[in-house]
């Protein structure tokens, strides 16, 4: 039964609402450990040091952290300088010319210009000019920049602690988006046999849609390699996972161009579906072993190994693809193309070069 556009609709938004409960879930850690980071700077900044509102405290700390794990220790730094510069000049012209509109103006002038003055880069400027605004409007009473500044100072050595502590699971990720980027790689090419078996053109508009919302999978990708390096940089405790981060960042260009002949594919199986063109037999079979050759090399990336283990299997569909029959339709052709293309792509993920992958499988028969 054919699913109507609200069901589709319907559909797809369960699948939004699961990719943000996904990215909610990835940063879970890094929340908690700026919660946790802005309760312990304040503990120290009010229940040890004994100052009254130690509202600098916690905001430095949860600055610092933020929720990305590359450059903290510079972030740190930063952040720390341009709240003690903003919170020091902010009290002083208070003292000096009191609390206004121009007064405001006037600080963040000076706030901003002495932290380029100091070569300061973008955030240490930022926080001097913020951290001035909020002394001169909501902290009036003049005194305490000094305690203030150390608040800041507090802030900044507990985020410089905490950002020594960071999860197994960034670590993990690379590899774990790498997989889900196969899998439903995987999952389109066995949807595109099924539209090349039966030329059903709802099927195959339903799967180009899907196809064409694959971005993303591709920018969380890249975003958790990134993060990973970040992680063994910022912490002296994952140094050693470093070489395994920057293999699997290595793969990330392969993997990209593998899922873009996937959905060249899939376009061109849709165009074949639309002009009720027959596709040759053995394509949905090819298509099929691919998928399942696919699902090798995400299986063995999930269990953080190089994919050697799939290569055989890849060869063997690279060898089928010069056997499938030629026909002088485009789109028929462009598919034969694309899944040679994919295959070329996967065997660098399981330890090829670019020229060696392309040399495994043989030329398409004239």
């Amino acid at each position: 039964m054919e699913a109507s556009p609200l069901d589709r609709v319907w559909s797809r938004s369960r699948t939004s609402l699961r990719a943000r409960i996904d990215r909610v879930r990835s940063k879970s850690f890094a929340i908690g450990q700026c919660a946790v980071a802005a309760g312990v700077a304040w503990l120290i900044a009010h229940d040890l040091m004994g100052h009254e509102t130690p509202f600098f405290a916690p905001i430095a700390a949860v600055v610092s952290l933020g929720t990305s794990y590359g450059q903290r220790l510079r972030r740190v730094a930063e952040v720390t300088v341009g709240v003690a510069l903003g919170v020091l000049l902010g009290d002083l012209l208070v003292i000096w010319l009191g609390s206004g509109w121009w007064q405001i103006a006037i600080v963040v002038a000076l706030a901003m210009s002495l932290a380029f003055l100091l070569d300061g880069g973008q955030l240490i400027v930022m926080q001097a000019a913020v951290q001035s605004i909020v002394v001169t409007t909501l902290i009036v009473s003049p005194g305490g920049a000094l305690v203030r500044w150390a608040d800041a100072l507090i802030g900044g050595a507990v985020a410089l602690v905490a950002a020594t502590a960071v999860p197994a699971a960034a670590l993990r990720r690379p590899r774990e988006q790498a997989a889900r980027v196969l899998r439903k790689e995987a999952e389109m090419l066995r949807a595109a046999a099924d539209v090349m078996d039966d030329g059903e053109l709802d099927r195959a508009l339903d799967l180009l849609a899907d196809a064409r919302d694959t971005d993303d999978l591709i920018h969380e990708l890249r975003s958790a390699a990134d993060e990973g390096l970040a992680v063994v940089a910022s912490s002296p405790f994952r140094v050693r996972h470093r070489n395994g981060l920057r293999r699997m960042s290595d793969l990330v260009e392969p993997l990209d161009r593998s899922l873009r002949s996937t959905r060249v594919l899939v376009r061109y199986v849709a165009m074949a579906a639309y002009r009720r063109r027959t596709v040759p037999v053995g394509y949905p079979l090819v298509a099929r072993e691919l998928a399942a050759a696919v699902d090798l090399v995400a299986d063995e990336l999930q269990a953080d190994r190089l994919a050697e283990a799939a290569r055989p299997a890849l060869i063997a569909v690279g060898l089928a693809t010069s056997e499938l029959p030629r026909e002088d339709a485009l789109s028929v052709e462009v598919v034969l193309a694309q899944l040679r293309a994919v295959v070329t792509d996967l065997l660098m993920l399981t330890g090829m070069g670019q020229l060696e992958s392309t040399d495994a499988i043989p030329p398409p028969r004239a």
